[in-house]
């Protein structure tokens, strides 16, 4: 094959990651807690040897997470909880612990507090968090939890050793690759969700963007294709 036609095909299999990525962006644009990504494009250079000149190939499977703050919406739920500013709640998963902005969260049939998901939230040492049945809880804005004005846990705010290496699941949760760190003065607000930080305008207009780069590509394919087959049916004559 060709070497124009190889580089031509590594493009078009970035850019149609990126479509994925964007759409997936513009399916979630009312999901809480949502961290829009995007997609990094790198490129390689192979040394042929000499036989001919290096051959340029682009690579679209890097991964970026946005780390805008969300808009914060007023709910009056006791439950809900808003982070301002930097940082992620911490829950525990069968796959490890995972982050998360999404903090909506309730209680269990047996008083563990959890996501929506049913995995437990965790406290700033690592625990799962006791909520009693009875009184009413409140919340400072450091997320030192009380009921009746008594201290039960301090709601868990984590910074991630690397923010560029974190593994999107799916949905709100993010693994940490080499773990995260509990904040000393975290900033959280009680009865407030964060909204999504996708911006639905500049995500469409990225849509289109890509889809007439794809679609530039899949012209120049066709058309090295006919290329081929011209010169095949001329050397066979």
């Amino acid at each position: 094959m060709d070497n124009a036609i190889y580089a031509a095909l590594t493009r078009q299999s970035g850019l149609m990651n990126e479509m994925n990525v964007v759409a997936n962006n513009i399916a979630n644009v009312s999901t809480t807690g949502f961290r829009k990504e995007g997609v990094i494009f790198a490129e390689y250079v192979a040394d042929l040897d000499g036989a001919e000149p290096s051959l340029s190939m682009a690579y679209g499977n890097g991964r970026e997470i946005s780390t805008l703050q969300g808009g914060l919406t007023a709910t009056g739920n006791n439950f809900d909880f808003a982070i301002q500013g930097d940082g992620y709640f911490m829950v525990e998963t069968p796959q490890g612990n995972a982050l998360t902005r999404a903090g909506n969260f309730v209680p269990s049939a047996e008083g563990i507090l959890q996501n929506q998901d049913g995995y437990p939230v965790l406290d700033s040492g690592g625990g799962p968090i006791f909520v009693p049945s009875e009184g009413e809880l409140s919340m400072a804005q450091d997320g030192t939890m009380s009921v009746n004005g008594e201290p039960i846990a301090q709601l868990g705010i984590y910074d991630p050793a690397d923010p560029a290496a974190m593994t999107h699941s799916g949905g709100t949760l993010f693994y940490p690759e080499g773990g995260a760190q509990a904040q000393e003065f975290p900033q959280v607000l009680q009865g407030f969700v964060e909204e999504s930080n996708v911006d639905p305008i500049t995500e469409v207009a990225r849509m289109v963007e890509v889809q007439r780069a794809y679609e530039m590509g899949q012209k120049f394919l066709d058309r090295e294709d006919e290329r081929i087959r011209s010169v095949i049916s001329t050397l066979t004559k």
